[in-house]
């Protein structure tokens, strides 16, 4: 389940994942300067100006199919007495829940009824579908609306998609006067060719609502250009410019000189609350400008790609953080017979002092005293805090060797977790000396500590743990980060506990 141990590793063998450069790559500084900058705060958009046009599509919607109720309840027989409209109650809920899981309520760039209307009339047909065989068990009828005959239902549906269309035309419109009235403020990542042509499109179009005040690139080409923006600097003006301009949206390009900057640059715009678009350089990606891959639009003929929201500002993540605390609670309760014969274990196997303690790096950057039992006891606190693995030790006793192998020696880590300081899934915490090494050696290590730490982690269930490629675990840690979702991380706990039931040692 775990990766790392107080440690001891063979006289001059190199980390795994990296080579044992000759001009030492690992003393040489961050090409980033701002990785070892403090953590970027998180910040959110005003909750009003991130739900105006979702709710008045909503409610677009609502009048919609109120409206054509009641034309529908009316329309063949003038004389049937229409009580409150309860059709409207069994059919409203299931055709928002279903706009809302396509997609019809997000913020667009590019506003076209015409492209949403097949969903919309798919949503509908669905959802009235499931009204009349609701209707079916209460004998064939509307609840006090009359009979659901053919030409009741074909009148709901004709008038409830006119309607939502009219409405939906004249909501857009109102937004296109009001983006072009109201630009907002927009930095553009990447000042190369692509993101010169997407800046001089928004300059241009006012339709998109987005006014760009500068590039932010490290390095910019030197390029005769579609506009004059200035480049504002790298990553480290960022959130400067995000919070004196009050930035909502940045547009990320390819093409900058420094990929690997631009891209770190644009997890720190998600993580500052800035809506973040994705413009590829390929043209192979035009797919995505058809809006058949969700979350995908277009930016005057540029395919874009919407950037999904940072894990720990996702609706599940109070849910996952409700998951650690129970069941770190009882798991301590449950285990308290356990945690004591491993304490005396230990105890009589090393002597007194059975927890061993040690700093570890977690959310943001963050140091905290991790606990665990003790398997062997290092000769001084330099060791304890420099060395790597010591799977092979001959100063591990018998107890400290079978502890390790079923990882008996990570569960006062449950106490942690109940204090918030690691999570049940996520990220391996590291020691800050390794994270400082390793930092500068893979680009990618230090964005893994954007969530808490855990436990276990998608690094560890796919067999990187212990003596392992540092540069993988970084990739599998930040790929979970970038993908998180609650039924992810019961997926690892289950993937987890098989792999307990044959231990390796690591």
């Amino acid at each position: 389940m775990t990766i790392d141990h107080d440690s001891v590793p063979r006289p001059g063998r190199p980390l795994s994942g990296q080579r044992r450069p000759a001009t030492g790559v690992l003393d040489r500084p961050a090409r980033s300067a701002p990785r070892n900058a403090p953590p970027v705060r998180r910040h959110r958009r005003p909750v009003r100006s991130r739900l105006a046009l979702p709710a008045a599509l909503a409610a677009v919607d609502a009048v919609a199919l109120c409206t054509a109720t009641g034309i529908a309840n009316r329309a063949l027989d003038p004389a049937v007495r229409v009580e409150p409209l309860l059709g409207v109650a069994a059919l409203l809920p299931l055709l928002l829940l279903l706009n809302l899981a396509g997609g019809l309520y997000r913020t667009r760039l590019t506003l076209s009824v015409l492209d949403e209307l097949p969903a919309l009339a798919v949503r509908a047909v669905v959802a009235t579908a499931f009204a009349v065989t609701l209707a079916g068990c209460l004998d064939g009828r509307w609840p006090d609306s009359g009979p659901a005959t053919p030409g009741r239902l074909t009148v709901l549906l004709g008038t409830q998609l006119l309607l939502a269309v009219c409405g939906r035309a004249l909501l857009y419109h109102l937004v296109r006067r009001i983006r072009r009235s109201r630009p907002s403020p927009v930095l553009v990542l990447g000042a190369g060719r692509l993101g010169r042509r997407v800046a001089a499109a928004l300059t241009a179009r006012g339709e998109y609502g987005m006014r760009p005040i500068g590039f932010v690139d490290p390095d910019p080409p030197l390029l005769s250009g579609d506009t004059d923006l200035p480049v504002l600097g790298g990553r480290e003006v960022l959130e400067r410019e995000v919070r004196r301009h009050r930035i909502h949206h940045v547009v990320a390009t390819a093409g900058a000189a420094d990929e690997a900057e631009t891209a770190a640059a644009l997890r720190d715009a998600a993580r500052l609350g800035c809506q973040v678009w994705l413009v590829p350089a390929l043209r192979e990606y035009g797919s995505l400008a058809t809006g058949r891959i969700p979350g995908c639009d277009q930016l005057w003929g540029f395919p874009c790609l919407r950037v999904g929201r940072p894990a720990m500002g996702r609706p599940g993540w109070a849910a996952k953080r409700a998951l650690d605390v129970t069941a770190a609670g009882l798991g301590l309760i449950a285990l308290a017979p356990v945690l004591a014969l491993c304490a005396l274990a230990v105890r009589f196997d090393t002597g007194p002092g059975v927890l061993f303690r040690q700093q570890r790096t977690g959310l943001d950057g963050r140091v905290f005293t991790v606990l665990k039992f003790r398997t062997l006891r290092p000769s001084n606190e330099h060791e304890s805090a420099t060395r790597w693995n010591i799977a092979q030790d001959h100063r591990m006793g018998t107890v400290g060797k079978l502890m390790r192998r079923s990882s008996l020696d990570e569960l006062p880590q449950l106490w942690n977790v109940l204090r918030g300081d690691m999570s049940l899934v996520g990220p391996r915490p590291e020691r800050p000396y390794f994270v400082m090494r390793f930092s500068q050696a893979y680009p990618e290590y230090a964005d893994r500590h954007r969530v808490p730490v855990g436990l276990t982690g998608l690094a560890q269930v796919n067999g990187l743990r212990g003596d392992t490629s540092i540069e993988d675990r970084a990739r599998f840690d930040n790929r979970y980060i970038e993908s998180w979702s609650l039924w992810q991380d019961v997926k690892i706990l289950c993937r987890t506990a098989a792999l307990m039931l044959h231990p390796d040692g690591s």
